[in-house]
């Protein structure tokens, strides 16, 4: 990240600049968890174009694409399977999608077709995959696209994982023409439209498989998020981190023992999320923007359907949050429960998820689990839970572990209420499967002003908007283009002059630029880079204050300024 300082300025630079975002995956894609729903946990084994049209229509209506759920992914089930001798396949070996389930139109593929709904309510579209290439493109020995070669030259003997089919079989990588096969399906998916695929029951042993595909999405031509699934190594975490967007760290989410009637409801149970506090702690060194430790499907929306009660519905999120895991949800968005939405709409504690932090444990003590993660603006966030799903438990943490050495001001994330002052050890009673998740700012971290605090002067075409990951949940964007386009923050209070910390959190996709004065004094230039409007970036710099109360000013009179977040003075 580069500084670029006019002549005359009045700041201080200290060399404290933002962390390069570390997108592991390097497809451009996947840099925050993915929001959004699968078909998996409630339609299971029939999916087809108008339940996934439904699905998507109600992502949309629902409010939950406004809050930033964007995915809609088709799993299993959704392409010819004529027995167990593998998937059926096209004239070059790629599975052939169901026409009873997903009907072409002219000449568009039936998913494609599907895939033009799901974007055109503004969404992207997921699609599932297993690793290999099937049986039934051996035994008819089909072309590989582009080359000389035909499955047979690539295929070995060795089975392959397919959950519906079976019949698939390994690929040798080092064969002439197996990455040629695996770029074909993935550019078959690319026009298709299809911006997220998720690999099925791969392992260690299968590394060449997620290599392949890695590449080959990548060579699409179409940034494609990859995830894989599901019950992956944690002695190969670095090799998830390399080649995906994510990965599935345990089994299935769901409680398929508490099905009845054939149905998928009740969809998971306490003990399914229970499973997961280990996971998470065991999990934590190892995700990362851009790649991601994948709990597996958020199961709320769908009120006592959803196998949890309403305290424990609060705890998985709140734990998937604290995680940084995705949230893909897996419940009937065509029948929402109000207070269910309330939960998933949340932006407090998506804005947890959005961070791209993953929570350390810091207290496992029988039912009493707490989590943490520090916030780039130095608030810290705290998860209380009660793991018992049968009695009350106090929950204590000592705040020095969380690393707040003294007091701090605490906000309940699910209610938005203050808590006040807390120091010490803090503690609260929790119901059986409860959670109390926090926010708090340690006093004496400085001055902290959202960009959109009704103080704060709005110039122009400046104006907030909605920021999901952001503090507070907004943002101000449309700053600079022109002179009249700006934000001032106003009232930083110092008792004396000095040199402060000024942490500017801002949003941007790219490179741009602000001028930043203080006080009126001559301008400052700061070119900073990001890799989303979604996913805030902090970066620290020295400001010279006068006593009493000080203005900080930021525009760009001849381009776009990035989005503002939030200062904070130190």
């Amino acid at each position: 990240m580069s500084l670029a300082l006019t002549a005359g300025t009045s700041l201080a630079f200290a060399a404290v600049l933002p962390t390069q975002v570390a997108v592991a995956e390097s497809n451009g894609v996947g840099v925050a968890p993915a929001l959004g729903w699968s078909s998996w946990s409630f339609v299971r084994h029939s999916p087809s174009a108008a339940v996934i049209d439904a699905q998507a229509d109600a992502m949309k209506s629902s409010g939950l694409a406004a809050a930033g759920f964007q995915y809609v992914n088709v799993d299993d089930f959704w392409y010819q399977c004529p027995g167990s001798q593998g998937p059926n396949v096209d004239a070059n070996g790629r599975w052939v999608t169901d026409p009873g389930k997903f009907p072409a139109s002219g000449a568009s593929d039936g998913i494609a077709v599907v895939a033009d709904h799901v974007h055109a309510d503004g969404l992207k579209f997921g699609l599932y995959v297993t690793p290999g290439i099937s049986a039934q493109a051996v035994a008819k020995n089909t072309a590989i696209l582009g080359t000389p070669y035909h499955a047979a030259d690539i295929a070995t003997s060795s089975a392959e994982k397919n959950y519906n089919c079976k019949g698939m079989v390994a690929i040798d990588y080092t064969k002439p023409g197996a990455q040629a096969f695996i770029d074909s399906w993935a550019n078959q998916f690319a026009s298709w439209g299809v911006d997220y695929v998720k690999i099925d029951g791969v392992g260690t042993s299968d590394v060449p498989d997620i290599q392949a595909w890695s590449a080959a999405l990548q060579q699409s031509g179409r940034p494609i998020h990859l995830e894989l699934s599901n019950n992956l190594s944690i002695a190969s975490a670095s090799t998830w981190q390399q080649y995906s967007n994510g990965w599935r760290t345990g089994g299935d989410i769901e409680c398929y023992s508490c099905e009845s009637a054939g149905g998928s409801y009740p969809l998971t149970d306490w003990s399914h999320v229970q499973s997961r506090f280990a996971q998470v702690a065991a999990w934590q060194p190892y995700g990362k923007p851009g790649a991601f430790n994948d709990y597996d499907s958020l199961e709320i929306g769908n009120a006592s359907n959803d196998g949890l009660s309403p305290a424990e519905r609060q705890s998985q999120m709140s734990l998937w949050a604290l995680a940084a895991s995705p949230l893909i949800l897996g419940t009937d968005l065509t029948n929402l429960d109000a207070t269910d939405l309330s939960y998933l709409k949340n932006a407090r504690v998506l804005a947890v998820d959005q961070d791209a932090i993953d929570a350390a444990r810091i207290v496992n003590s029988g039912n009493q689990q707490v989590f943490s993660k520090k916030e780039a603006d130095g608030s810290v966030i705290i998860g209380l839970f009660n793991y018992s799903g049968s009695s009350s438990q106090t929950v204590s943490v000592a705040l020095s572990a969380a690393g707040i050495s003294g007091s701090a001001t605490a906000t309940d994330l699910w209610s938005g209420a203050s808590l006040g002052t807390i120091s010490g050890t803090y503690s609260v009673s929790l119901g059986a499967g409860a959670v109390k998740l926090i926010k708090a700012v340690p006093t004496g971290s400085g001055t902290r002003i959202e960009a959109e605090a009704s103080a704060n002067t709005l110039a122009g075409a400046a104006k907030v908007a909605s920021c999901t990951a952001c503090s507070g949940g907004k943002k101000v964007g449309f700053i600079g283009n022109g002179a009249a386009n700006s934000v001032t923050i106003n009232g930083i209070t110092e008792s004396s002059a000095g040199t402060k910390t000024l942490t500017i959190t801002y949003l941007v996709s790219g490179t741009r630029t602000f001028d930043i004065s203080v006080n009126g004094a001559a301008d400052t230039t700061l070119t900073l880079t990001g890799t989303s409007f979604s996913t805030p970036v902090s970066t620290s710099i020295k400001v010279t204050l006068k006593a009493g109360t000080n203005t900080i000013k930021f525009h760009n009179d001849t381009a776009y300024a990035p989005d503002l977040d939030l200062v904070t003075v130190s």
